[in-house]
């Protein structure tokens, strides 16, 4: 029996610029509803308090979801020091307070210049990596610190916008699997006064940039014709991805 295109409904990718407050869920949640389909997936979870891009793959291009997902980012953020927190952002409970101090310009790049090219990571305890089938997550609710393995990651560059002491903006350019807030945890760690990521905005995924995607209220009003004409199609994605 043959099927045609409207029984299987569309596929393709859709790019959404998330707004804070909200999970990645939430936006698959919004998506499936304004496109009236069962299948879609989103590539690499935004915790709640970033914005920018978020893939989602509607239909067949959930077939290439891992492909999409092992894409290097860009994401900038800020940094503010003295102050660590249980989630190393601002959602967390602050838990050490330090004077920051007079730091130049030159102490703060040499601290972003010692994270440049392979290093490992070890994941935040407040983090969806999962231990024993337990998001590790859950196991910081109730308390327990668990021994998180070390993972290879990569950053291939940054850059440092403004400095206006205890706030630090910048871009990081990295691989997959890299945790932001645990790179700005770290920073703030060498610097010697603590610090924490108070806003995150991730720019780039692959090829994908945030030039075609879509608003939570573009999701939200749009008709369903709008929405799809705004779709990359699987055709778009391979020429972009030059595979």
């Amino acid at each position: 029996m043959h099927h045609s295109e409207k029984d299987h409904g569309p596929s393709g990718v859709l790019l959404i610029d998330k707004s804070p407050d909200m999970t990645s869920h939430d936006v698959v949640a919004i998506a499936r509803r304004a496109l009236n389909t069962k299948k879609i997936g989103h590539c690499g979870t935004l915790d709640p308090m970033a914005t920018g891009l978020l893939i989602l793959v509607v239909g067949r291009a959930t077939k290439i979801q891992d492909l999409l997902m092992g894409e290097d980012k860009e994401y900038e953020g800020t940094l503010t020091l003295g102050k660590s927190t249980s989630t190393q952002d601002r959602e967390g409970e602050v838990i050490d307070e330090q004077p920051v101090g007079d730091l130049s310009e030159e102490q703060i790049r040499a601290v972003f210049d010692s994270y440049l090219g392979d290093f490992e990571q070890i994941p935040p305890m407040v983090s969806a990596i999962k231990m024993n089938g337990v998001p590790l997550y859950k196991l910081a609710r109730k308390g327990q610190e668990v021994e998180r393995k070390p993972r290879p990651v990569r950053v291939d560059g940054y850059e440092i916008h403004r400095i206006a002491l205890p706030e630090i903006d910048f871009t990081v350019r990295c691989t997959k699997g890299f945790y932001v807030r645990t790179y700005v945890h770290d920073i703030g760690a060498k610097l010697g006064c603590g610090g924490h990521l108070s806003a995150l905005r991730r720019t780039r995924s692959g090829k994908f940039t945030l030039e075609r995607s879509v608003t939570i209220h573009d999701l939200k009003t749009m008709d369903r014709p709008g929405l799809l004409s705004r779709m990359l199609t699987l055709a778009d994605v391979s020429l972009m991805r030059g595979v």
